[in-house]
């Protein structure tokens, strides 16, 4: 399971969630994502992890054949919930990304969007073991995070023992919150990913970066 700080921060962030694709600087990477991650999903059946507040999954669900999004948090989905998708075709389920289970279902499509740079390095291959054990192999798996950019990022206030990086957030109601937020390497993602993947690309854009492969 994801720490309980960090889900307690994103059940208390939920209704500010989605501030964070106002930005203006950032317009333009969101525009083309908002086409292409779609896209990359079409006619699948996608497991959605860390689907927060829907944002992506009001995006996909149009195209995919369907979507089961998953958090571990209940007030951000509560708000996903909310939103309209095509009938039939979107399932919430509340989720330990580290532990997937088999009742979720089998997939060909996987996304997962902010979630990455919240990972713990030594967890990384837990969560990609939960994750494919979900999917057949062929499935096509998109990733999508932050890069880190001065300026426009939130500052890095501490790096711990395992290297993982920390941001310190303020939310709405006046709380500060340390919260783990790592910016990997495009060689780091390549190494992690490589014993799974094939057919592996990765896009660095000005604020995002973007990965897709299909698990061997």
């Amino acid at each position: 399971m994801a720490s309980p700080e960090l889900v307690d921060y994103y059940r208390r962030r939920a209704g500010e969630y989605e501030a964070i694709y106002a930005k203006p600087e950032r317009q333009a990477d969101l525009a083309l994502l908002r086409r292409q991650i779609p896209d990359r999903l079409r006619s699948r059946r996608v497991l959605e992890i860390a689907c927060g507040t829907g944002y992506w999954t009001t995006l996909v669900a149009p195209i995919a054949a369907s979507v089961v999004a998953t958090d571990a948090a209940e007030e951000p989905m509560a708000v996903a919930r909310a939103k309209p998708y095509p009938p039939g075709r979107v399932r919430f389920a509340l989720a330990d990304a580290f532990a997937l289970d088999a009742s979720l279902g089998r997939f060909d499509g996987a996304l997962a969007v902010f979630w990455w740079s919240h990972i713990p390095s030594r967890r990384v291959t837990d969560f990609l073991s939960s994750l494919h054990a979900r999917l057949e192999p062929g499935a096509r798996v998109v990733l999508m995070d932050n890069l880190y950019i001065d300026g426009s990022s939130t500052p890095i206030a501490e790096r711990d023992a395992e290297g993982n990086t920390y941001q310190l957030r303020r939310l709405a109601d006046g709380s500060e919150n340390r919260v783990l937020k790592n910016f990997p390497s495009e060689a780091q993602l390549r190494a992690d990913l490589a014993p799974h993947a094939r057919a592996l690309s990765y896009r660095a854009l000005e604020y995002y970066w973007l990965v897709e492969y299909e698990l061997k």
